[in-house]
């Protein structure tokens, strides 16, 4: 028997714990990696170290692969189609991963396929991010003091601003108070998307998962915590949030995944306002830090649907084992030996799930996850947050 071959196109531990999740399906990775000592390249049989941009480099990695697939949205859409006119299946498609590689092409979809979002639009230089935070004093949108809000301003400021390609964990993103402060985004000559800071209560995560012949999977929907504009927390399913605006939740990522023809994993990152309502803030086509619970809170994780998808087999269940399920991002600090703090971590807490990305370890950087689980959430959260500070050295008893 053959089992095909997945092309994985990044080498950080999205690809390296999608990897881990095909191993027991016999399923063989063949990886596309910056450098040898790239998270997922440790690990993986069959790297080629090159630039993800060349297209020559592309084509001839896609050689022997039966599907490529991707742990970031920067490949060239451009080099995307010619793969696909070479005959290899590239799930998401690009017709599809656009939309999570551009933000003003994800806003227009998705304003015409009616979801609901922040109020936007591409603005051109400080003057013309002026008018728009005009325009939304003008709406009468006022935006209460309080957390997530930070009550607006004359001139309808606060706004947020985003550059359209290239941000992750918070960067490429800036919130301006006045239009002297708009100047940095255009410094970086790319078009720059403007929105409505939203008066926002949490942050949610829908995940899905659909494949090829349109079966898809929704997992619960999650609460994901924030802390300098990177994931630190994720609680599943997210507390105390209504059934029926959980329901509202699933269905909307379901129906972006099916609208923009998304294969694979769809994270859809979600604020629910103070006056609740939920609207999306952006867009994540492959494995998600939302979805890492779900490696040990799930009877199929995110990553093993990943794959599942990618090939189109039949999909696994998405359900959570236990109540309650809380991921803790593992920060690098000052404390660099990470291993010497198992033997605490694992003698505190037997049931305790580390997940460590074989990382140099650098302050502020992700280098590792925990789960936690069980059926108390103030004990479930707690256990979580200690083990993660322990591994970082800023807990030490």
């Amino acid at each position: 028997m053959t089992f095909p071959v997945v092309g994985m196109v990044g080498g950080g531990q999205l690809a390296r714990m999608t990897h881990e999740a095909g191993i027991p399906l016999g399923i063989r990775f063949k990886l596309l990696s910056d450098t040898p000592q790239d998270s997922a390249a440790q690990v993986v049989g069959d790297v080629v170290v090159g630039d993800y941009r060349d297209l020559d480099t592309l084509r001839e990695f896609a050689r022997g692969c039966d599907v490529i697939t991707f742990d970031h949205e920067h490949v060239p859409t451009e080099h995307l189609r010619t793969l696909e006119a070479d005959g290899i299946p590239v799930r998401p498609g690009p017709d599809a991963l656009v939309h999570a590689q551009d933000k003003g092409v994800m806003r227009a979809k998705l304003e015409a396929i009616g979801v609901p979002c922040p109020r936007h639009r591409i603005v051109s230089d400080p003057q013309d991010v002026a008018a728009f935070a005009a325009e939304l004093e003008r709406g009468g949108h006022e935006v209460p003091s309080g957390e997530g809000g930070g009550g607006r301003r004359a001139g309808g400021f606060p706004v947020v601003l985003k550059t359209v390609r290239g941000g992750y964990d918070g960067k490429g993103v800036w919130v301006v108070d006045s239009v002297e402060e708009a100047a940095e985004p255009f410094r970086a000559g790319v078009p720059v998307l403007a929105e409505e800071k939203v008066d926002f209560v949490r942050e949610l995560a829908a995940n899905v998962v659909r494949s090829p012949h349109g079966q898809a999977v929704a997992y619960p929907v999650v609460e994901s915590r924030q802390v300098n504009g990177v994931c630190d927390t994720v609680i599943a399913p997210a507390p105390g949030l209504d059934e029926t605006l959980a329901l509202q939740a699933e269905q909307l990522a379901l129906t972006i995944a099916k609208e923009l023809g998304v294969v694979g994993h769809l994270a859809v990152e979600l604020f629910q306002t103070r006056d609740g309502r939920i609207l999306v803030n952006e867009l994540a086509m492959r494995p998600h830090n939302s979805g890492h619970w779900s490696m040990d809170g799930a009877i199929t994780s995110q990553f093993a649907n990943h794959v599942r998808a990618v090939l189109d087999l039949p999909l696994g269940d998405p359900r959570p084992r236990e109540k309650w399920t809380v991921m803790v991002n593992v920060l690098g600090g000052d404390y660099p030996d990470m291993y010497s703090a198992y033997l605490h971590c694992m003698a505190r807490d037997p049931q305790l799930k580390i997940h460590m990305y074989g990382k140099d370890v650098k302050p502020g950087r992700k280098v590792g996850h925990v789960n936690t689980y069980g059926d108390d959430l103030d004990d479930v959260l707690e256990r979580a947050r200690h083990a993660a500070g322990y591994l970082r050295g800023t807990i030490t008893e």
